[in-house]
């Protein structure tokens, strides 16, 4: 198991998180199964930015980005170079921090 640590979010997770991921597993599946609900408006097929997060630790441990995630973080609010879309960026056996960003491009919100 490999432990994710998410930083304190306002609106998803005031206290931050810390929880254990399955190697293989992105980082989005394992972020809702321990209740942090990362947004996924294209219910994580690869198609918008929503589930956009910033790796502070262990973006390298990562399989790099393919070219339609990259076009698409292309148009991600508070983009850095350590970004990634969390439905795509699958966890290792090394730790990972993550800082989910205050806002996306998404207009409107549903809560499931």
């Amino acid at each position: 198991m490999t432990k994710i640590r998410v930083l304190p979010n306002p609106e998803v997770c005031p206290e931050g998180a810390e929880f254990d991921a399955e190697p293989g597993e992105t980082i989005i599946t394992a972020a809702l199964r321990n209740d942090i609900h990362i947004e996924h408006a294209c219910e994580m097929s690869c198609a918008c930015t929503t589930c956009h997060v910033i790796l502070r630790a262990g973006f390298d441990s990562l399989v790099p980005a393919e070219e339609k995630e990259e076009d698409l973080l292309d148009k991600a609010w508070g983009l850095e170079p350590t970004s990634r879309l969390s439905c795509q960026a699958k966890v290792t056996d090394t730790e990972l921090v993550i800082e989910i960003p205050k806002y996306t491009i998404n207009l409107e919100k549903e809560r499931h």
